[in-house]
């Protein structure tokens, strides 16, 4: 790929992924600003905390599949090379979007919907690994966390070096931007499922 390719394929994925669906549905459905709740996060998971469960969820699925249709939109288009640099354009809107002064969510739901049009079988694993941590933890964030860490090991496995290398990227994002929930697993005080409105895993 060269330059001009690159950066059309990082332009097409950041603007997709830079749409702020937690946002924009609360607004419509009469909830406000999101940014006003919670953590202020634009994500699915504070959008849980209006007590509005359809919302967080449509929320959840419209933060996954922008990253699923900045993939599957630059593969058509441009080839799969395309296809990965639109990927990590994607989770980059949703965590910078410049349409809130790059002050997005956390990037998990994108970081799937993009492992979907990747490699589905792993984002499958994923799932798998992120229900079985969370039943024996009943931590959200700690299951996210293990699940995208083993998530480039398993697309070198099974997808090649340049999708494992997009994720390797996306996963340190990912702990980055969950460095004050890292600190709270340190300290014992994250709080578990169930006793708070940490559910889907898109934060």
């Amino acid at each position: 790929m060269d330059l001009s390719h690159i950066a059309i394929a990082l332009i097409v994925g950041y603007l997709l992924g830079s749409i702020p669906f937690g946002l924009i549905l609360t607004r419509l459905a009469g909830s406000g600003d999101i940014r006003a709740v919670g953590s202020g996060n634009i994500g699915a998971t504070n959008v849980l905390r209006t007590g509005r469960k359809g919302l967080a969820a449509a929320t959840l699925l419209g933060d996954m599949l922008k990253g699923t249709a900045a993939v599957l939109l630059m593969n058509w288009l441009d080839g799969t090379d395309a296809a990965l640099v639109a990927g990590l354009g994607a989770v980059l809107g949703h965590v910078f979007p410049v349409w809130l002064k790059f002050k997005g969510g956390k990037g998990v739901a994108t970081y799937i919907g993009v492992l979907l049009a990747v490699a589905w079988p792993i984002a499958a694993a994923y799932g798998a690994i992120w229900g079985a941590v969370a039943a024996l933890t009943r931590t959200s964030s700690l299951a996210g966390l293990i699940a995208s860490a083993i998530t480039p090991v398993l697309l070198w496995f099974f997808a090649g070096g340049k999708p494992a290398l997009l994720f390797a990227i996306l996963t340190a994002l990912v702990f980055v931007k969950h460095r004050a929930n890292i600190g709270r697993l340190m300290a014992g005080t994250e709080p578990k499922i169930g006793k708070s409105a940490a559910a889907p895993p898109g934060a």
